[in-house]
């Protein structure tokens, strides 16, 4: 493939957002419990054991989000605080069942009846702020791994058409000197001969650090003749452009093959067919 020069401009001017629905499975699974709370003007232990209440270890942590949302608390806080209060033997399901009346006790004397009474009774809809505070605590971090395995499925269609069944995904390879762990390796993780790194950078996407951390150390391993492509986009970019730099100078160095955007899918599909031929693949 021939060595080209990539320009800052050309990257910025490439950037778009990267979408992402904060909603999974199990948002969903807290969603439908709270929303099963009937609404009273006032709430007792026997409200607190049925919004507690769980066949099994995974609806029991639907249970202890819904806690959580309605004492305000942070996954960790709320973690903390039961494991003060209720002493060894731990705060999950297997503790509810065998300390049933203790664990009642522990939510109470945490003010989770007055909690449960305060948000159901105030404006707005009393679901919606519990909501907010699921989307921004839990639902930020889902956003943020969507957007990076969004765009990690964007580019392996595009792989997919190329090589087929002829590469290794999400893997560690080895390289002359060590391992690294890489998006994607062609055609397998142990003589890779194209690797591609995949890193999304929205508001919740992957650090800063991490995106070139995970960049130098694929650099650091891998063969000196094995082409090194990133595929990178979000509009925060934007208000990191220093950082974007650095990674265009390695680009510029040679360390780095080429760095796409989702904008320029079309010359990343072009660039894995001429590389397909020119290591014989």
């Amino acid at each position: 493939m021939r060595p080209v020069v990539q320009q800052f401009d050309d990257i910025i001017a490439s950037l778009s957002p990267l979408e992402a629905n904060w909603m999974d499975d199990m948002a969903q699974d807290i969603m439908d419990r709270i929303h099963a709370v009937p609404v009273k003007p006032e709430y007792g232990r026997e409200d607190i054991a049925a919004l507690i209440e769980a066949k099994d270890g995974k609806a029991f942590e639907v249970s202890r989000f819904c806690v959580g949302l309605f004492l305000g608390f942070s996954k960790d806080k709320l973690h903390g605080e039961l494991i003060e209060k209720l002493g060894p033997g731990g705060n999950g399901v297997k503790r509810f069942q065998a300390d049933r009346e203790r664990y009642l006790d522990v939510l109470e004397e945490m003010g989770l009846r007055d909690a449960m009474t305060a948000i159901v009774n105030r404006e707005p809809v009393w679901s919606d702020v519990l909501r907010e505070r699921l989307r921004s605590g839990r639902g930020s971090a889902i956003q943020g791994q969507q957007r990076g395995r969004g765009l990690e499925d964007f580019v392996e269609e595009i792989i997919q058409q190329v090589f087929g069944p002829g590469y290794e995904s999400r893997c560690t390879f080895q390289g002359v000197n060590g391992t690294a762990k890489c998006d994607f390796a062609i055609p397998n993780k142990e003589t890779p001969l194209i690797l591609i790194e995949a890193k999304g950078y929205g508001a919740t996407g992957s650090k800063m650090s991490d995106i070139i951390g995970d960049v130098d150390a694929i650099i650091g391993a891998k063969r000196n003749d094995a082409s090194l492509l990133l595929i990178t986009d979000g509009l925060t970019w934007k208000a990191r452009a220093n950082d974007l730099r650095k990674l265009i100078q390695r680009q510029h160095d040679g360390r780095i093959t080429r760095i796409y955007t989702k904008q320029m899918a079309e010359q990343l599909k072009s660039d894995l067919v001429t590389l397909r031929a020119e290591y014989g693949l």
